[in-house]
């Protein structure tokens, strides 16, 4: 069931990026600070966005209950799949063969890195230095990352905020694991008597926030293969040192997991390459949502 919550996370988490950054780059005039969050709250598309991004919430919640951090992450880089699938079938984009070759390698190259990595072990209750560690050299690289992105050109400031995000959402998903473990041992009501639901609340927030600005300051083939690609990295070193999680002890199959992960992430890379520029229809109109040049 691990695999199956963290691929309906996944297609959650396409759905509401491909909607919110459709939402966010529709319209000749663009806003900003609050006005930009008023703007968006009034559009129904970016509401539906945010609904399945809760959809993504609780799926990757249970995902991560009941499996390693390291297997859950690197399943969500599916995402970058669906949202190929519904710029074909929602905003009717002609996606050329190197896309969907590009879509192959990167199931391929997860295939490989988690038949032959298998991440495994774990403990619930990491220790307190290790997390002030993991908090404290997160909070620092996202902060200098979204200060870098004030500035630039568009891509060069879509990719500074996606890095925030990306290694942002790393930490949340951690704080999601511990969130989950506290209510398994305390129980709902007890979770609000420990640190980790606060810290998830905070962590979501900023991720939130960051992941907004890298969809609407810049290119989603920019923004959000930086995200898909920089969360299961961090992700993984951060399962590794704080919930001791490790992988088969042999030499061989690391440098083969390795290698299927380079692989998925060339793959990646790839297919955003070959996806269409922008989110504009090539024919028709779907329902009135197809945005301008982002």
């Amino acid at each position: 069931m691990v695999v199956v919550f963290a691929l309906l996370a996944a297609l959650s988490n396409g759905t509401s990026a491909l909607t919110q950054h459709v939402a966010s780059t529709a319209g000749k005039v663009q806003p900003a600070g609050w006005r930009l969050v008023i703007f968006l709250i009034r559009n129904p598309l970016w509401l539906l966005g945010a609904a399945a991004q809760v959809g993504a919430f609780l799926f990757q919640a249970l995902a991560l209950h009941n499996g390693e951090v390291s297997v859950v992450q690197p399943l969500l880089v599916t995402e970058l799949i669906i949202v190929l699938v519904l710029r074909r079938v929602w905003l009717r984009q002609h996606i050329v063969l190197g896309a969907w070759n590009g879509a192959l390698l990167t199931c391929a190259g997860l295939a490989v890195f988690l038949i032959a990595g298998e991440p495994r072990g774990g403990q619930p209750v990491p220790a307190s230095h290790h997390w002030v560690t993991a908090v404290a050299v997160i909070v620092v690289v996202a902060a200098a990352l979204a200060f870098a992105g004030r500035r630039g050109s568009p891509s060069r400031r879509a990719a500074a905020f996606a890095g925030a995000a990306g290694i942002t959402w790393a930490l949340e998903a951690t704080f999601i694991k511990a969130t989950t473990d506290t209510i398994t041992q305390f129980g709902l009501g007890g979770m609000f008597w420990h640190w980790p639901v606060y810290a998830m609340a905070a962590g979501g927030a900023a991720g939130v926030l960051l992941e907004q600005e890298a969809l609407h300051v810049g290119p989603l083939r920019v923004s959000q293969p930086i995200m898909v690609i920089l969360d299961p990295i961090v992700s993984i070193a951060l399962s590794v040192w704080l919930f001791d999680e490790h992988f088969i002890p042999n030499a061989l199959v690391l440098v083969a997991a390795v290698a299927g992960f380079a692989v998925m992430c060339v793959g990646v890379v790839y297919l955003t390459r070959k996806a269409p520029e922008t989110t504009e229809a090539d024919t028709g109109d779907p329902a009135g949502a197809a945005a301008p040049q982002a």
